[in-house]
């Protein structure tokens, strides 16, 4: 990194005065993954579980094996472009070098989409599984407490906040562990209600197209992973530990989701097709399994991890949230103020992450169908930043050979497949999504156009950090 004339605890030289541009290193491998862990979290599937056996004709495991497939296409770009521009920021910065300005801020806008709103999601579930515990307290108090005590963490740094998320997710696993144990012995004692291969090969007769259908909606499981390149500047070790770290944690979760929706779709008493034929089923649909083949106390558990989890998960999203306004601020792409840092931490760029979530997640809280309006807009900005991202790719190694002569296969080809997958995902989502995805992007054309206009910074500036 080049000299900024300020140590390296973020503060200047001369003093203890917050500066600009400047994140303390004090992050190792353990440390990402726990943050990447937090935010897909380990039991993600168990909220969607039924929408997706439903939709699959009873495949459920195969889709996860499918949509951890296709997010490997994402988390290899991400591995190779975190090593060209290490910095905080992640798809922000990397369009910035494969694409040029225009298309690096574009990207950090579609991501912000998803890292502001993703982290309201969070909360709100913790809030709602609160309020199910305590019925006399309002599910929107629950929020704003989960906020509260989160923000807070994430002020006080970003390795308090580590460690903090590891014994939650710690905790996250154990509950994990529990259920697959519980659910092995049910399964030695009195054999699967379903077909022991169903899982992987349907309960109601095969169809290609309805685990394609099936892994547009299983994809958004994985969002989160992508986060951990947002601290590639707090790293202590390099990018390389950024890129296995990335790599690491999808592999990981998509081990953990396969293997929990493959027991639990043995023990679901409901046929695919009749949770197809009850929608208002398809939402419990894991509980349900859970409660009558093991029983309520496992039903309990699950809920309260997955209460606390939530809250830990929209932790993780905060944190990838204000590093992306940090990095943007520092470009001058947003406000300057956001880039300003106090012993390491951005928390100028966390505060007003904070304030943008805590409004979405109150009210949505508030609102009866709050929960759908939010979820239907969440994942089309991640979405929408991963294809620049793909494209970055290409940019950067094979049209502005930067490093060289591209290696086709893993320049090339591998992005432009990965790419078409998440474009084939995008035309699959929610209209409402789409709507939402293209007004936001309208809006950070005119951003855009209106920074050229007063003169914003070339494509030629020299910009962030050194390498």
């Amino acid at each position: 990194m080049a000299d900024t004339g300020t140590g390296t605890d973020g503060q200047s030289a001369g003093g203890g005065l917050p500066v600009e541009g400047v994140l303390r290193r004090t992050l190792g491998f353990r440390d990402l993954v726990v943050y990447g862990l937090l935010f897909i979290a380990p039991m993600a599937p168990v909220g969607v579980f039924g929408t997706l056996d439903a939709k699959s004709h009873g495949s459920v495991a195969l889709v996860y094996v499918v949509a951890t497939v296709a997010m490997a296409f994402t988390a290899i770009s991400y591995a190779q472009m975190v090593r060209v521009a290490p910095q905080a920021g992640s798809v922000f910065g990397y369009a910035r070098k494969g694409l040029g300005e225009g298309p690096g801020f574009i990207a950090g806008w579609m991501a912000l989409l998803d890292y502001l709103l993703i982290p309201a999601v969070a909360y709100l579930f913790a809030g709602i599984a609160m309020q199910s515990l305590v019925p006399s307290v309002d599910r929107w108090v629950w929020t704003t407490i989960a906020v509260v005590i989160t923000t807070l963490l994430n002020l006080w740094g970003v390795r308090a906040a580590a460690r903090v998320g590891f014994a939650v997710l710690a905790m996250e696993i154990v509950v994990l562990v529990v259920f697959v144990v519980s659910a092995i012995v049910v399964l030695v004692q009195n054999g699967a209600t379903r077909g022991w291969s169903t899982p992987f090969t349907s309960d109601a007769g095969f169809s290609l197209t309805a685990v394609l259908g099936a892994v547009s909606v299983a994809v958004l499981s994985y969002l989160g992973f992508d986060a951990i390149a947002s601290f590639a500047e707090e790293v202590t070790g390099g990018s390389r530990k950024v890129a296995r770290a990335v790599l690491f944690c999808l592999v990981l979760s998509g081990v953990l989701f396969i293997a929990q929706t493959y027991l639990v779709a043995l023990l679901e008493p409901m046929s695919s097709a009749e949770l197809a034929a009850d929608p208002v089923k398809q939402g419990s649909a894991f509980y349900d399994a859970v409660d009558s083949a093991v029983g309520s106390w496992l039903h309990d558990l699950v809920a309260a991890s997955k209460a606390i989890g939530a809250a830990f998960a929209a932790l993780a999203g905060q944190a990838a949230a204000g590093r992306l306004l940090f990095a943007m601020g520092r470009q001058r792409r947003l406000p300057h103020v956001l880039s300003r840092t106090d012993s390491g931490v951005p928390r100028v760029a966390l505060l007003l992450a904070a304030l943008v979530t805590l409004i979405a997640a109150v009210w949505a809280a508030r609102l009866d169908n709050g929960l759908d309006d939010l979820v239907s807009i969440v994942d089309i900005g991640a979405l929408t930043a991963f294809v620049l991202l793909h494209a970055s790719v290409v940019g950067w190694f094979a049209v502005r050979r930067a490093e060289g002569p591209p290696r086709w296969f893993r320049h090339v080809v591998l992005p432009v497949v990965g790419a078409g997958i998440l474009i084939a995902v995008i035309v699959e989502a929610a209209d409402s999504a789409q709507i939402v995805g293209a007004f936001w992007l309208g809006v950070g054309l005119v951003v855009l156009a209106m920074q050229r206009g007063h003169g914003g910074r070339p494509d030629s500036a020299p910009v962030g950090p050194a390498r």
